[in-house]
């Protein structure tokens, strides 16, 4: 839930590690889903507004939206790229379990996203210290906070209001396991669809007359299609 990695650790400190527009901070907001959460990171491209929803479903699957997006073609609500039910083994490692969305894209998917023996950029340690410094990616960012992350040493900014918010959810539903009570987001039948709610969405909407405006305004239509999408969830455009 850290939107803001996208554009300073994947963009900015490594150069576009995906496309270029995710350079840009985005605006953000962050919402609690009838599963877990998203955050809504919406970008000015041209006259589009590129909206960009990240979940987690609780308790521990993420959903990641395409990466390959660029925000300049409009379309409706696309679907994750990726689900990744990420497992403790014990104190200090985790394990990945990666399950990539590949259809008719039009083109738009990187060829070596359909071949399971590439891992996504990023995930693992570089050959070399030098590269690890240059070109940063997750596995720098997680490995360079401990074997386990001491939180107490951390100094939470405005971006890491998922963060924040992704922990407290967790905190609940221990406490709610804990008193014998059911966590938030658990579904008994094994035949239910579950709605989930990641995916980019890019609509038409020319800039406001000011760049205050305009922030108000990206953050307005993010809001705006997160709620419709909790309230109606889409079908997969098969996008």
């Amino acid at each position: 839930m850290d939107p803001a990695h996208t554009a300073f650790l994947h963009t900015i400190v490594s150069g576009a590690v995906f496309t270029n527009e995710f350079g840009v901070l985005p605006e953000l907001d962050f919402v609690e889903t009838p599963v877990g959460m998203i955050y809504i990171a919406t970008r000015r491209v041209g006259d589009n507004v590129w909206a960009r929803m990240v979940e987690n479903v609780l308790p521990n699957l993420q959903q990641v939206a395409p990466i390959w997006e660029d925000g300049h073609e409009e379309h409706p609500f696309s679907g994750p790229m990726m689900s990744r039910w990420i497992v403790p083994q014990d104190d200090t490692n985790t394990m990945f379990v990666e399950f990539r969305h590949v259809g008719e894209t039009e083109g738009r998917t990187p060829a070596w996203w359909a071949d399971r023996d590439i891992m996504l950029p990023g995930q693992l340690a570089t050959e070399t210290y030098e590269e690890s410094q240059r070109h940063p990616g997750d596995y720098e960012a997680q490995v360079s906070q401990r074997p386990i992350a001491i939180h107490g040493l951390e100094h939470l900014g405005a971006t890491d209001r998922g963060v924040s918010m992704f922990r407290n959810q967790i905190r609940r539903g221990i406490r709610a396991v804990k008193a014998g009570d059911e966590p938030h987001g658990l579904c008994h039948n094994a035949g239910a669809i579950v709605p989930t709610y990641c995916n980019d969405t890019i609509v038409h909407a020319p800039p406001a007359e000011t760049a205050v405006k305009d922030r108000q305004l990206m953050r307005e239509t993010g809001r705006r299609l997160a709620e419709s999408y909790l309230q109606n969830p889409p079908l997969m455009t098969g996008r």
